[in-house]
C-alpha cells in the first residue's frame, strides 16, 4: 500500500506484529521502489524558493563570518580605551578565545533546542544574542565589559554555526545539499571580507573599533525579521513533530508545486519510513515502558538520544567523522589566521596590517566559491584529499619563511619598517605561504566539515550536529588562546610547522575513513555507514552515479 494517508495507522499497527513480521515489513523490491521514486535526476537546478531561504539562512553564516574577522582589526584599533591601559598577551587571548568557548557550551544545548523547538526558533534566537553581543562590545569601557559581550556573540556564533547548515541541509534536495550547505560557507568568508573592509575604513579613527564591533547588530536585525515573516520550518522536523500537512506544504515549494509532486510523496514516505525503523530500533533496545509526560519524558527522551549516539553503530561512526573533520578543521590553525593575522603582518613589518590582512580574506572567499563549483561534482571525500596538500605546502613554506625574518617585540610592532632586501622578500613569502594555505583550505576543510548533517539520522541529526559543533568550537577556542604563547615559546617556525603534522594526520584520518556521500539523500547516507565507514563501495557507487548524469 503507498496510500501516504494510511500510512501512520500502519505504523501503529506494525508495534503489535510479532518480530520476524516486523523485520519484513519492507522487502528488497519495496526499498528499490522507494530508490527509483526519490531519483532527483531530473531537477536541473534548486528554484527561487530554495535559494530565498538559503540565502537569508545564510546572513547567520555572515555574522559568524564578521564577528570572527573583525576581532584581528579591533585587537590593533582598540589601543588604551579598554580599562585605561594597553592590551596584553593575556587580554588578547581571552577576548579572542571567550567567544569560541562559549560557542562551545552553546552548541550541545541549542543541539536539544533545536529538537524541542525547532530549526527557525534556534536561529531567531541567535540573531537576538547577536545584536545584544554586538551592541555591549561597541558601548563597553573596559576589557571586562569586552569579554562579556563577546561572549553573548560566542553563544549566538555556536547556535548558529550547526544549526544553519542543519536547516538547509534539511530542506535542500540531495542533488544541490553540498552546494546550497557551501552558500552558508561562503556567507561566513564574505563575512570576513566585510570585517577586513570595515576594520581597514576604521582603522585610524579615534574609538573606530567601536564602529567595527557594533555594525554586526545590523544584518542580525535584518535576518530576525525575514525569518520571522518568510521562511519556514524544515520538513524533516515538521514530519518529525507530526506536522506532516505543513511538511509536504514546504515540501512542494522546495521541489516546485505540480512538476514534482511525486518526488514530494516519495521524500515524505521515506522520511516515514526512516522514523519507524528508529522507533523500533529503539525498542529493540529496551523496552518503552510507561509513558511519561512533562520534563521528566523530555530528558528521558535526551537521555535516549545520546545513548543512541554511541550504541548505534552507524550513528557512532558518523559522530567519529563528523567531530573528526570538525576538529581537524580548527587544529589545522586557520581560525589563528582570522584572529591574529593583523598582528602577525604588524609583527613581520607591513605598513598597513589590516589591509594587507584583507588579502587572506579576499583568498578564502574566492575559493570558497571553487568549493561551491565543484563540491557536488567532484564529491567531499576526493575535494579534501586534494586540498589537504596544498594546505601543507602553504605551512611548511610559512614556517621556513620565518627561520629568515627576526621578529621585534610586539609593542614595538608599529614602529617595525621593512628595511632590507631581505628583510622585503620573506614577508612577502609569508603572505603567499599564508595565502596559499588559505587557498586549500577554503576549498576543502573550511567547507566539508559543514556537511555534517547528512551522516546523522532525523532522530540524532540535532544532536550530532550540535556535538560535532562543539569539537569544533572547542578545538577552535584551543587555537584561540594558545597561538599568541606558542608563538613565543615554540617560535613562529615550530607554530606553523605543527599545524602542517596535524594537516598531514587530517589527509590520513580522511582518506581512511571518509565514505562519499554527494549526490545521496539525507535518508540514504545512514545506510553507507551501517556495517562500517563504507568508503570503497561509497567512492565505486559515487563513480557510477557520475557516469550516468
Amino acid at each position: 500500500m503507498t496510500d501516504t494517508a494510511a500510512e501512520p495507522l500502519i505504523a501503529n499497527h506494525h508495534r503489535d506484529l510479532p518480530d520476524d513480521a516486523r523485520d519484513h515489513r519492507y522487502d528488497h523490491h519495496d526499498e528499490e521502489e522507494v530508490d527509483q521514486e526519490v531519483d532527483e535526476s531530473a531537477l536541473v537546478s534548486p528554484g527561487p524558493f530554495i535559494w530565498g531561504l538559503t540565502i537569508c539562512a545564510g546572513v547567520s553564516g555572515l555574522l559568524f563570518g564578521y564577528d570572527t574577522g573583525v576581532i584581528s582589526s579591533t585587537l590593533v584599533s582598540i589601543g588604551s580605551d579598554l580599562s585605561s591601559r594597553p592590551l596584553s598577551t593575556f587580554d588578547k587571548s581571552l577576548i579572542t578565545s571567550c567567544t569560541s568557548f562559549f560557542a562551545l557550551l552553546a552548541s550541545p544545548l541549542t543541539g536539544i533546542l533545536a529538537d524541542q523547538v525547532g530549526r527557525k526558533v534556534v536561529i531567531l534566537s541567535a540573531d537576538v544574542l547577536f545584536v545584544l553581543g554586538a551592541l555591549l562590545q561597541s558601548w563597553t569601557s573596559t576589557v571586562g565589559g569586552m569579554i562579556a559581550g563577546r561572549s553573548i556573540v560566542g553563544v549566538a556564533v555556536g547556535s548558529a554555526s550547526f544549526v544553519v547548515p542543519l536547516y538547509i541541509g534539511e530542506l535542500s534536495p540531495g542533488k544541490f545539499r553540498g552546494r546550497l550547505v557551501t552558500v552558508s560557507s561562503l556567507f561566513i568568508t564574505g563575512g570576513q571580507v566585510v570585517a577586513y573592509i570595515i576594520g581597514w575604513l576604521f582603522s585610524e579613527r579615534a574609538g573606530g573599533w567601536r564602529w567595527m564591533v557594533g555594525i554586526g547588530a545590523v544584518p542580525a536585525a535584518v535576518q530576525f525579521f525575514m525569518l520571522f515573516l518568510f521562511l519556514p520550518e524544515t520538513p524533516r522536523y515538521l514530519v518529525k513533530a507530526g506536522r506532516k500537512a505543513k511538511a509536504k506544504g514546504v515540501l512542494q515549494k522546495v521541489y516546485g508545486e505540480g512538476v514534482h509532486g511525486g518526488l514530494v510523496e516519495a521524500v515524505l514516505r521515506r522520511v516515514e519510513r526512516e522514523m519507524l525503523e528508529e522507533e523500533d530500533a529503539a525498542e529493540g533496545r529496551g523496552s518503552p515502558g510507561v509513558a511519561k509526560s512533562g520534563w521528566k519524558a523530555k530528558v528521558e527522551k535526551v537521555q535516549d538520544n545520546y545513548a543512541q549516539l554511541v550504541i548505534v553503530g552507524g550513528n557512532r561512526r558518523a559522530l567519529i567523522i563528523a567531530c573528526m573533520l570538525q576538529g581537524f578543521q580548527q587544529l589545522c590553525g586557520f581560525n589563528s589566521l582570522m584572529y591574529f593575522s593583523a598582528t602577525i603582518f604588524s609583527l613581520v613589518g607591513f605598513r598597513s596590517p589590516t589591509l594587507t590582512s584583507l588579502s587572506i580574506a579576499l583568498t578564502n572567499f574566492a575559493f570558497t566559491l571553487v568549493a561551491f563549483a565543484y563540491i557536488d561534482r567532484i564529491g567531499r571525500r576526493r575535494i579534501l584529499l586534494w586540498s589537504i596538500p596544498i594546505m601543507v605546502a602553504g605551512l611548511a613554506l610559512c614556517a621556513v619563511a620565518f627561520g629568515f625574518v627576526t621578529l621585534p617585540d610586539e609593542e614595538h610592532a608599529a614602529a617595525a619598517s621593512v628595511g632590507t632586501s631581505s628583510s622585503r622578500t620573506w614577508p612577502l613569502v609569508i603572505l603567499l605561504a599564508m595565502t596559499t594555505y588559505v587557498a586549500g583550505y577554503a576549498i576543502g576543510l573550511g567547507n566539508v566539515p559543514w556537511q555534517q548533517s547528512e551522516l546523522f539520522p532525523l532522530s540524532v541529526r540535532s544532536l550530532g550536529s550540535a556535538l560535532a559543533t562543539a569539537t569544533n568550537w572547542g578545538s577552535n577556542t584551543l587555537i584561540g588562546i594558545t597561538f599568541l604563547p606558542m608563538m613565543e615559546l615554540f617560535t613562529p617556525v615550530g607554530t606553523f610547522a605543527l599545524y602542517a603534522a596535524v594537516c598531514v594526520g587530517a589527509w590520513v584520518s580522511v582518506w581512511r575513513i571518509y565514505p562519499e556521500t554527494a549526490g545521496l539523500s539525507l535518508e540514504d547516507v545512514g545506510g553507507v555507514l551501517r556495517d562500517g565507514f563504507g568508503v570503497e563501495e561509497s567512492v565505486r557507487r559515487f563513480r557510477g552515479r557520475r557516469r550516468g548524469m
